[in-house]
């Protein structure tokens, strides 16, 4: 479990360590096992009044990818710091107005064992076209609880941070 004290602590990082003139707000930064994502809200593009959503979208996205390409060789060094300091792998990503991309994150397979009423409902996400595979069809299916349970699942974090609390009190183990 990733603790309330490890979150904040590696968004202090990389709040401190970030150079200001990379963001207009605080970067977004989470955490798991595996990597840590910090996401950069950069300067929206100046268009004209009349621009075109079609417009609009694609100068957001150049807007995007040219700070990629202008901040790469430091964020890449930021990157082997904060890894070698929180031992996980570090991912980044832009949003630009209501633009959002992430580049290179991790995508850490997991496996699991599913019975039969489980195995139907992937196959009917693959058979509908919503998914090409079982694997994207669960990977599917846990955004969408993530999408509409977030108030369920922040409760549920709160409650095992408690009982993390509560263990880190208790008598030391010999």
């Amino acid at each position: 479990m990733i603790t309330n004290e490890m979150q904040e602590r590696v968004r202090g990082w990389f709040a401190g360590r970030l150079p200001q003139e990379w963001t207009t707000v605080a970067p977004r930064v989470s955490v798991d096992r595996e990597e840590v994502v910090v996401v950069l809200t950069t300067d929206d593009v100046t268009l004209a009044v009349d621009a075109s959503d079609a417009e609009r979208a694609e100068a957001r996205a150049g807007r995007a990818r040219a700070f990629r390409e202008e901040t790469r060789d430091a964020r890449v060094a930021i990157a082997r710091e904060a890894e070698h300091r929180f031992e996980r792998k570090v991912s980044w990503g832009a949003v630009v107005g209501d633009h959002e991309e992430l580049w290179t994150h991790v995508s850490a397979p997991v496996m699991t064992r599913l019975r039969q009423p489980q195995r139907l409902v992937l196959d009917t996400l693959v058979d509908a076209g919503v998914a090409k595979s079982r694997s994207e069809a669960l990977a599917w299916c846990v955004r969408l609880v993530g999408q509409h349970e977030d108030d369920w699942l922040a409760e549920l974090r709160a409650a095992m941070e408690s009982v993390a609390d509560v263990r880190r009190k208790g008598p030391a183990a010999s």
